[in-house]
């Protein structure tokens, strides 16, 4: 599936950066350009990265994550 459509970023290839040693989102933009553009892909690369290395790494701590409401502005 393809995840950022401004980069033509598919799942496949973040999990294939994962493998080869990313474990930020930093490098996912640095390496992929994932969010670099109009960044609404940002939330599903990131839980992409965040399941990828959870199971990669099952004994580690899960990330707490919080979603902020548009409305809250």
């Amino acid at each position: 599936m393809i995840v950022c459509v401004c980069s033509n970023v598919s799942d496949g290839k973040i999990r294939q950066a994962i493998d080869a040693g990313v474990t930020r989102m930093s490098e996912l933009r640095d390496k992929l350009e994932v969010g670099t553009c109009c960044g609404k892909c940002n939330s599903c690369a990131k839980r992409i990265l965040n399941e990828c290395l959870a199971t990669s790494q099952p004994n580690a701590p899960q990330p707490i994550m919080f979603q902020i409401s548009a409305m809250a502005a």
